[in-house]
């Protein structure tokens, strides 16, 4: 019974300090957060013209997602074309840090792969997401239109069973 009390109050005393250690991260706020992104927001030449051609390009493939969204089949080859991109992301990643002095003022591409995930992989999961909402959206659009047409095939049987 003493072993269970003492494994009880070890217990206790582990949650209280996670939650002391929670509360504190909680108070200090998004302030550290916001920190390091205005860091890294820094830290990047906005001027490049390959992250100005990688922005183009996001922000084409943004307007052909939405522009396109009618299109189901078309949709699915592009969250087919994104995914791809996401993961190749590391191979990416690895190409382009041995070969930045060709084409950037300094060497972005770290081997944990911040930088490219931030600025292709991230993009890239906001259009799939985009596009996976939209299906769904279609779906739910489909399911009533085929909820509609039985009701109104029911109402046709039971009205033909009557006359």
């Amino acid at each position: 019974m003493e072993d269970l009390r003492a494994a009880l109050k070890e217990h206790a005393d582990l949650v209280t300090d996670l939650f002391e250690r929670f509360s504190a991260e909680i108070r200090t706020g998004f302030r550290p957060a916001v920190d390091n992104f205005v860091g890294f927001f820094h830290a990047i030449d906005w001027k490049e013209p390959w992250l100005m051609c990688l922005l183009a390009f996001h922000v084409f493939l943004l307007l052909t997602t939405i522009f396109t969204r009618k299109y189901i089949n078309f949709q699915l080859f592009l969250s087919i074309l994104a995914f791809s991109g996401v993961y190749l992301a590391e191979k990416i990643n690895t190409l382009l840090g041995k070969h930045w002095q060709s084409f950037a003022s300094q060497n972005y591409f770290d081997p944990q792969g911040l930088f490219l995930s931030v600025l292709w992989s991230g993009p890239l999961l906001f259009v799939t997401i985009i596009i996976v909402v939209n299906t769904l959206f279609t779906l739910c659009q489909l399911i009533i239109k085929w909820k509609r047409a039985e009701l109104k095939h029911r109402a046709r049987l039971s009205r033909s069973k009557e006359d």
